[in-house]
């Protein structure tokens, strides 16, 4: 496995595996590697003669200077993980790498260099979390550009991310954007980089968004299909934690995932997914499940 600082030195990397008639599988990622993202190199590793792992802290994406500045980095660690899981290379680079010659006078890409989400940004994540899909997509179609792959490997945990990234893709639809199951603790809490930052009691308050989808996903299976009723049940789940102070809901909703609404569909749904948003201390969490397909287990994908 290669470990390159910079992205242009990925890219001609990346042209002579091309050149050689190799498939390429990226997966984009902020580094802090879990089980999770390892899961998608490893996929990758298995549909594709090469692998890359990108591992960029973006600052695009976040709307909040402190969690930019308190995202966990361990490089080395990071491109040790992601060659056992089977990743060919591991790139990074610094932002004015990324974006060359595009950067203004203070450091900074201005506005008009920045790439439209689309309408899958809108609501929930994008109703929070201004200019963070903007974000993701400028970044995510940067990395498309100077790797060109063929396939590209995300998670379901981001699912409103997973929608917008498809965007991304060139106008003959490449690459093939793939998004793999959510990975969850033995607790059924989802594998996330943040997770590393919530204390013991924390991490017992946050499985109350485990909670609340396993009871969503019980009202489906009952025969619920309002979606008034579904976020009732998710609502009412959620308030005792919320009454106690252990966890901050910034939404919890459900929407159809055949047809991305901002606001809350009307009436009853034939498929439905159940997203939520939460602090849990000062860590913020998201987490979905899709109502209609395999059950809500413990450690089990999602």
């Amino acid at each position: 496995m290669e470990l390159l600082h910079d992205p242009t030195a990925a890219q001609a990397w990346c042209e002579d595996a091309r050149s050689r008639g190799h498939d390429l599988g990226l997966v984009p990622t902020m580094g802090a590697l879990h089980e999770g993202h390892l899961s998608l190199i490893r996929r990758s590793a298995q549909e594709n003669a090469r692998t890359v792992v990108s591992v960029f802290v973006n600052p695009l994406q976040f709307d909040e200077a402190a969690d930019f500045e308190s995202y966990p980095q361990d490089l080395d660690e990071d491109a040790r993980l992601a060659g056992e899981a089977g990743a060919d290379l591991v790139f990074t680079g610094r932002f004015d790498q990324f974006f060359a010659g595009e950067l203004d006078a203070a450091g900074e890409l201005p506005a008009e260099h920045l790439r439209d989400a689309g309408p899958a940004a809108f609501g929930l994540e994008g109703d929070c979390r201004e200019g963070h899909f903007s974000g993701v997509a400028t970044i995510v179609a940067r990395l498309f550009r100077f790797t060109r792959p063929t396939r590209a490997y995300f998670g379901a945990k981001d699912y409103q991310q997973s929608l917008v990234v498809r965007g991304c893709s060139d106008d003959t639809g490449r690459p093939e954007v793939i998004v793999c199951p959510t990975l969850r603790e033995s607790s059924g809490l989802a594998m996330s980089s943040r997770n590393q930052r919530l204390n013991e009691a924390e991490r017992e308050h946050a499985l109350h968004l485990v909670v609340a989808l396993r009871a969503a996903h019980g009202a489906w299976e009952a025969g619920a299909r309002d979606v008034a009723e579904l976020e009732g049940v998710l609502a009412a789940s959620l308030a005792p934690a919320v009454d106690a102070g252990e966890i901050g809901v910034e939404y919890a909703a459900v929407r159809d995932p055949e047809q991305w609404s901002a606001t809350r569909p009307d009436g009853c749904l034939t498929s439905a997914v159940a997203l939520l948003a939460a602090r849990v201390g000062t860590v913020r969490l998201i987490d979905n499940a899709r109502l209609d397909q395999i059950p809500f287990g413990g450690g089990d994908v999602l």
